[in-house]
């Protein structure tokens, strides 16, 4: 209901042309508000941001999705971008630029102060995917010779720059990280408190070249708003802060659930996405898991000739390779989002080996007794398997044993694998697992057909 009201407030306003009153009255409303006034009307994204005073245009920026921040800067005149850009935030500044073609990054940095360009051209220098594309120079650093009144005073002069002041960093003459202090600490001593007496040397840091997903696991971790990021020879570079890692992490589960799916990743909102390209986004996939499910049609073929003596084994075939593929499934996306989280790592793959060879026996046995008992009571109903119905309960009963051990296996130990080599482990998708699982899965129900029906029905 708000969300409407201002809406039509805002139309109405844009109708009568009262600009004076609709900057006002734009101002007045929550950044949150404004964010969504422009999700419902996009065609009037550039407007919105160019009523707004510039602090909060850009606090409304820089939350919006890539599309609409395009759909912006297209909309406003040189003089508001030029404005808009030197007033965001370094790393929200670095993050829009580098979704941008090349030659549209090169007029945007044009239009930047030449303190804010150099800042934003020694970002864009990080690797695409590091700590140091998303840190922010804007920061509190004091000496550690200073007195607590010292730091205070430092604060006020130059706190309203910093992108926060909960964290206070302590560096010496050359820039290099000493320690790091909650304010709070600052603000519960003595005002003749020297800084060095305070401090512990017990710090977190991160590296510019590391990669975000680990910025992300230190975060959880360490439970803090800010985190100091460092050179090899630990000085003090930027620090990142939680709203970005936490923009990071929404990204990177949102990647690893399309790539769960099957899919690549989706660069862009699903709707904003031309069709074409949502088109080649998927294909690869789909035809990388058809041609690996041609292979079911080559294994069975392989066993022409126990389904010709023994046509009731087909009947089951769907059967088997479908448990397999969903206990290889449900392993895989366990293994995925326990990697996510920190919760395992490549060194504990023997304890997630044992784990689901344990759980691999025990669900196909459950699936195995519920297959065999089904059997039997189809059988006693309708007489639908012959004088073997026993022979063939059994046969599908470890069948179904075999293949969900398997599939269980492949789809926990394939995503540590892939880590291992370097590789995402997300790409380890269900549906690949499936397929995977339903070719080999195909070898072991007719292997152990014929084992146990060898002499019999084979």
């Amino acid at each position: 209901m708000e969300n409407e009201a201002l809406l039509e407030k805002f139309s109405t306003l844009k109708k009568e042309k009262n600009y004076r009153e609709l900057s006002v009255y734009l101002d007045d409303q929550l950044i949150t508000d404004i964010a969504e006034l422009i999700h419902e009307d996009p065609d009037n994204a550039g407007i919105i941001i160019n009523q707004l005073s510039i602090t909060r245009a850009a606090a409304a920026f820089r939350i919006l999705d890539f599309p609409l921040q395009e759909d912006v800067i297209r909309a406003l005149p040189p003089a508001k971008i030029a404005e808009l850009m030197n007033e965001l935030p370094a790393d929200d500044r670095t993050a829009f630029l580098e979704e941008l073609p090349s030659e549209a990054v090169k007029e945007l940095i044009k239009l930047l102060d030449p303190e804010e360009r150099r800042i934003t051209l020694s970002l864009l220098g990080y690797p695409e995917n590091s700590v140091g594309r998303i840190m922010t120079p804007d920061y509190i650093a004091v000496r550690e010779e200073w007195t607590v009144k010292q730091v205070l005073d430092y604060i006020r002069e130059h706190g309203k720059d910093s992108e926060t002041i909960d964290v206070i960093y302590v560096i010496d003459e050359r820039g290099h990280l000493l320690d790091d202090f909650r304010i709070r600490e600052f603000l519960l001593v003595a005002t003749d408190t020297v800084v060095h007496t305070l401090m512990d040397d017990r710090f977190v840091s991160l590296r510019a070249n590391d990669d975000q997903e680990e910025a992300v696991q230190v975060f959880r971790m360490e439970n803090r708003v800010a985190l100091p990021v460092v050179d090899d020879n630990d000085i003090l570079l930027g620090i990142v802060t939680i709203d970005d890692i936490l923009w990071i992490a929404n990204e990177e589960h949102t990647e690893n659930i399309q790539k769960i799916g099957g899919t690549e990743a989706l660069d862009e909102p699903y709707l904003d996405m031309p069709l074409l390209k949502l088109v080649k986004k998927r294909v690869g996939w789909l035809v990388v898991l058809f041609i690996g499910e041609m292979l079911t049609a080559t294994a069975m073929g392989f066993f022409e000739d126990e389904i010709a003596k023994a046509v009731v084994l087909a009947l089951f075939v769907p059967l088997i390779i479908s448990s397999g593929g969903n206990s290889g499934s449900q392993a895989s996306t366990l293994i995925i989002q326990a990697m996510a989280l920190g919760e395992i790592s490549i060194n504990d793959w023997w304890r997630v080996m044992r784990r689901e060879i344990i759980s691999g026996l025990l669900l196909g046995s459950v699936l195995g007794c519920i297959g065999f008992i089904r059997i039997l009571l189809w059988n006693s109903l309708f007489h639908t398997y012959g004088e073997h119905t026993v022979l063939i309960g059994t046969t599908v009963g470890f069948s179904l044993v075999g293949v969900v051990l398997w599939g269980t296996l492949s789809g926990s130990m394939l995503p540590i694998l892939l880590k291992k080599a370097g590789a995402d482990p997300a790409t380890s998708s269900a549906p690949f697992v499936a397929t995977l699982v339903d070719v080999t899965g195909l070898l072991i129900y007719f292997s152990v057909a014929y084992t146990l029906m060898k002499g019999i029905l084979l």
